[in-house]
């Protein structure tokens, strides 16, 4: 799901088939892995580079239900996913921490790097799974001191233009897209004050997500 671990599974891909004569090369895909899994935003605080992708997320189908003309079968698409990968970490003292929660970053071989991936509710339509579950946005991120339980900086994600824009068509290029992320990404809204970042129970299923509907 977290683009990291994708791109990890299809180097191997292409290494078999360099080891097999087929002459491929992984930066021919890169241009794919990036519009599949586009940059958000990024923040650096302490010499720590915090970076966030969108990832994947599967939709779960829900039962019948009656509709306009017929049955129908609705989709739950209002869970989201992000990837989160700190690099520049040494020790415990700094951790990641998303609307308050502790993020659980996971080493990924590279020395002072871990990822990690945050699940959350953007949207609250009338037909979704656990429909009691509010929406998690705007997403909150933090370079957590624990030492001095306070944020060294952070950053925002909003799923949706903060200012209230609504969009009536589709972006019509690359560029046009990623200005509107941009504008649903603000460098400059850390936690303020002295807080405790929140440890979430570790899901054995999920080690490497932060399900914020389990908070």
């Amino acid at each position: 799901m977290l683009p990291h671990f994708c791109e990890t599974d299809f180097r191997d891909v292409v290494q078999d088939l360099k080891d097999a004569g087929y002459p491929f090369e992984f930066e021919w895909f890169a241009p794919h892995f990036e519009f599949r899994y586009p940059r958000v935003g990024d923040f650096v605080q302490r010499d720590i580079q915090v970076e966030l992708r969108m990832a994947l997320e599967p939709w779960h189908v829900l039962g019948e239900e009656g509709g306009g003309g017929g049955t129908v079968r609705y989709v739950d698409s209002s869970l989201e996913r992000l990837q989160v990968k700190a690099r520049g970490l040494a020790g415990d003292r700094f951790l990641v921490t998303c609307n308050g929660y502790r993020v659980p970053l996971n080493p990924t071989g590279v020395r002072g790097e871990g990822v990690s991936g945050v699940r959350y509710r953007a949207w609250q339509p009338p037909e979704c799974l656990q429909p009691t579950i509010g929406v998690h946005t705007p997403l909150i991120f933090d370079l957590y001191d624990s030492w001095n339980h306070r944020s060294l900086g952070g950053c925002a994600y909003h799923v949706a233009h903060p200012g209230g824009r609504s969009y009536s068509t589709f972006p019509i290029n690359a560029y046009e897209a990623e200005s509107r992320r941009l504008a649903r990404f603000f460098t400059h809204a850390a936690t303020q004050g002295t807080y405790r970042a929140v440890e979430e129970l570790p899901n054995p299923d999920f080690p490497f997500t932060l399900d914020l509907r389990r908070g």
